[in-house]
C-alpha cells in the first residue's frame, strides 16, 4: 500500500491513515475501522467543523487535527471524504504533502481519478471510491476503481478499507457510475419503496408503527433469502406467487402500471446525472 508495507502484510496493517472530511461517510468508515481492530493511534481525522472532528475523535480515540496538512504529512494514505465540490480546493492544499509514498483514497461521488490525479503531484496514486449510506451500520456496498499509477495492493487497501463497513467490488472506473446509481443512490429507491409499502398498509388500517415493522422485517428477510439461497429473484418472486392468488393479484397491476419500465428508467436517469457530475 505504500513504502513502508512488506511483502505478505495484510492492506492497512501498520498504516496511518488521514481521514480529511469526518462527516457522516467518513466517520462510518473511521468507526467500521477501529471496530475492526485498527490502532486508533493510527487514525487522524479532520473537519471544517471542530466539534464534529472532535467529537469523532473522544468517541473513538483517534486523533484530531486542526491541518489538513500536518495530517496529509503524516499519513500513509489519505482519505478524502468531503463533499465533490470541496475536493479540488483540499487537493491543491494538500498537493506538497502528497508524494509518491502516498495513497489517496477518494469517497467524493462522481470525481473520476483523472480529476483527482489533475490536482496531484505526476506521482500520485489515487483510488476511486464509490460507498452508500448503509456503511453507517455496517453494511456498505463500494464500488472500487484505480487511478492511472495505482497498484494491486492500493485497490487491496482499500477494498480493506471499506470492507470495515460492509463490502467492496473492483470494477472499471467506466462501470462507476452505473454502480453509483444501483448500489449508490439504491438505498434511496429502496426506502421510497418502503415508504410506499408502508403507506399502503396504513390505507388498509394498519396501525403506522405494525406497518413500518411488518415492511422493514420483510425487505431485510427477503434479502437475506436471497444472499443465503444464491436464488434468482424471479424463481423466489414465483416461489410466494400462487396461480390466481393474492400475490399475482397485485404483481398485475405493477405489471399494468409498469413499475419495472419505471425503475429502469430512474436508474438511466441517475446514470446520465452521474455522468454530467463527472
Amino acid at each position: 500500500m505504500t513504502a513502508r508495507q512488506t511483502a505478505g502484510r495484510p492492506p492497512l496493517e501498520g498504516a496511518r491513515l488521514a481521514f480529511l472530511g469526518a462527516g457522516a461517510m467518513g466517520g462510518a468508515v473511521v468507526a467500521g475501522l477501529v471496530a475492526a481492530g485498527h490502532d486508533p493511534e493510527l487514525i487522524c481525522v479532520t473537519s471544517r467543523t471542530p466539534a464534529t472532528r472532535d467529537a469523532l475523535a473522544g468517541r473513538l480515540g483517534v486523533r484530531a487535527l486542526a491541518s489538513n496538512t500536518r495530517a496529509a504529512q503524516w499519513a500513509d494514505a489519505v482519505v478524502l471524504g468531503v463533499k465533490p465540490h470541496a475536493a479540488g480546493a483540499l487537493l491543491d492544499e494538500i498537493r506538497g504533502q502528497v508524494g509518491d509514498g502516498t495513497l489517496v483514497v477518494s469517497l467524493c461521488a462522481g470525481l473520476s481519478t483523472g480529476t483527482l490525479e489533475s490536482h496531484l503531484g505526476p506521482g500520485a496514486r489515487v483510488v476511486r471510491v464509490m460507498p452508500n449510506t448503509p456503511s453507517a451500520v455496517g453494511a456498505g456496498m463500494a464500488g472500487v476503481s484505480a487511478g492511472a499509477r495505482a497498484t494491486r495492493a492500493d485497490l487491496d487497501a482499500a477494498v480493506a478499507l471499506m470492507s470495515a463497513v460492509g463490502r467492496a467490488v473492483v470494477i472499471p472506473e467506466p462501470q462507476q457510475d452505473a454502480l453509483a446509481a444501483i448500489s449508490g443512490s439504491g438505498p434511496a429507491w429502496v426506502f421510497h419503496g418502503i415508504e410506499a409499502l408502508v403507506e399502503a398498509a396504513v390505507a388498509q388500517g394498519l396501525p403506522r408503527a405494525l406497518a413500518t415493522e411488518l415492511v422493514v422485517q420483510t425487505v431485510k428477510g427477503s434479502a437475506l433469502l436471497l444472499e443465503a439461497t444464491g436464488q434468482h429473484p424471479s424463481l423466489a418472486r414465483e416461489a410466494v406467487t400462487s396461480p390466481g392468488g393474492t400475490t399475482a393479484a397485485g404483481l398485475h397491476v405493477l405489471d399494468e402500471r409498469a413499475v419495472r419500465a419505471a425503475i429502469a428508467d430512474a436508474v438511466d436517469a441517475s446514470v446520465r446525472r452521474a455522468a454530467q457530475l463527472g
